[in-house]
């Protein structure tokens, strides 16, 4: 007998599982490296802006690549592609064993990045294709919490592995886990958008209103991102190292955990109905910083950004795959991939300019209010 409601089938198919392991193993990755490497290029002897340097050309890198994605998958198809994406991360992570100057480590961050690009554009299109497009939320949701899991557990690690096991180590298990997910790449599907469809261009996509708005928004929160995990460490350096890994890693359960709740959410009311909530919730976490010398500040700060920037990453990325055919899915990966990579890079750079003239409490409220600029756009896709 059954109740009258008929059981869902599970979103966790063999190829979404296959991806999802290919990704994670790959984030864990980028995120044991992302707050690391600024700090080893401190260690030997680079400024702030070096810092800055090192994030912003893993993300210069990456938005170049994600750019010519699309057309690269198109030529090679995804599990090439992906291999390829994979072994351009992990590998040169391993080499970072002998980087021992700042140009060879921004050498080595522009590689990386390109590997970063292709996974991140190839995953998000492969999840749009696997999931029924009524459960597209939910399945980026899905997706989005288990390629996440490496932030919640990376960055505080890379942290605290580097401090107490040395930078070599944190370099080689980051590149180890990145070569692994190769294994995972044979059983993925081979998707294609339908024949009858010309596929949609990266520029067009960048030129169209209704999906670089919600582009531009996310952008704007994702610079936040990139100037916590680059400088939270060392504009909180009075603070223990148990303190900065702990606001760390809360920042990014609290990032996961709404990411994935978001989905059912707007799979339910509509994703654009997000947007607002999750800039603003953000901005607030961003301006709390402004006060970085107070422990509380600092650990409800990142609560906050992380429960706004895990809403505006599914609300962003959600509406912009409705607005499309399944012929513009890696048009729209690879753009909402460029805002988050762009923001990324240009707000660690930036942000490393501007706080060496103004000290990092007035650094934080400017970035507050150009996310909080950002609420005008999100009002727009709202209606």
């Amino acid at each position: 007998m059954t109740n009258g409601t008929a059981a869902r089938p599970t979103l966790l198919t063999p190829p979404m599982v296959l991806l999802c392991t290919a990704s994670f193993l790959a984030m864990i990755c980028f995120y044991l490296l992302l707050s690391v490497v600024p700090q080893y290029a401190t260690s030997i002897g680079a400024s702030g802006i070096g810092a800055g340097l090192a994030t912003g050309a893993l993300m210069l890198s990456t938005v170049a690549t994600e750019l010519a994605t699309p057309r690269i998958v198109a030529r090679f198809g995804y599990r090439i592609t992906l291999t390829a994406g994979l072994a351009l991360l992990g590998a040169p992570a391993l080499a970072l064993t002998a980087a021992h100057t700042m140009p060879t480590i921004l050498g080595i961050c522009l590689v990386r990045g390109a590997g970063l690009a292709i996974i991140v554009v190839v995953g998000g299109s492969l999840v749009a294709s696997i999931v029924p497009a009524e459960r597209r939320g939910e399945g980026l949701g899905l997706y989005g919490f288990i390629v996440n899991v490496p932030a919640v557990v990376g960055l505080p690690l890379g942290v605290w592995l580097a401090a107490h096991a040395g930078y070599p180590t944190v370099f080689v298990i980051a590149g180890l886990a990145s070569l692994a997910g190769i294994l995972a790449v044979p059983g993925l599907p081979a998707v294609r958008a339908p024949v009858h469809e010309a596929p949609v261009g990266v520029l067009a996509g960048l030129l169209t209103p209704a999906l670089a708005r919600p582009a531009i928004v996310f952008s704007a929160t994702a610079m936040a991102a990139g100037v916590i995990v680059t400088f939270l460490p060392l504009a909180a350096a009075h603070a223990s190292e148990n303190i900065i890994a702990a606001a760390l890693f809360v920042q990014a359960i609290a990032s996961t955990l709404s990411r994935w709740y978001a989905g059912h959410l707007g799979d339910r009311h509509g994703p654009a109905t997000l947007l607002i909530p999750g800039v603003a919730i953000a901005a607030v976490g961003v301006l709390l910083l402004v006060w970085i010398s107070s422990t509380p500040a600092i650990l409800i700060g990142m609560v906050l950004f992380g429960v706004g920037f895990g809403i505006t990453q599914n609300a962003t990325l959600t509406l912009m795959f409705d607005r499309v055919s399944p012929s513009g899915y890696d048009a729209v990966s690879a753009v909402w991939n460029v805002g988050y990579d762009a923001g990324l890079g240009l707000g660690a750079v930036v942000f490393g300019v501007v706080s060496t003239h103004t000290g990092y409490p007035i650094a934080f409220a400017l970035l507050a209010a150009l996310m909080l600029a950002m609420l005008a756009p999100a009002w727009v896709d709202r209606r």
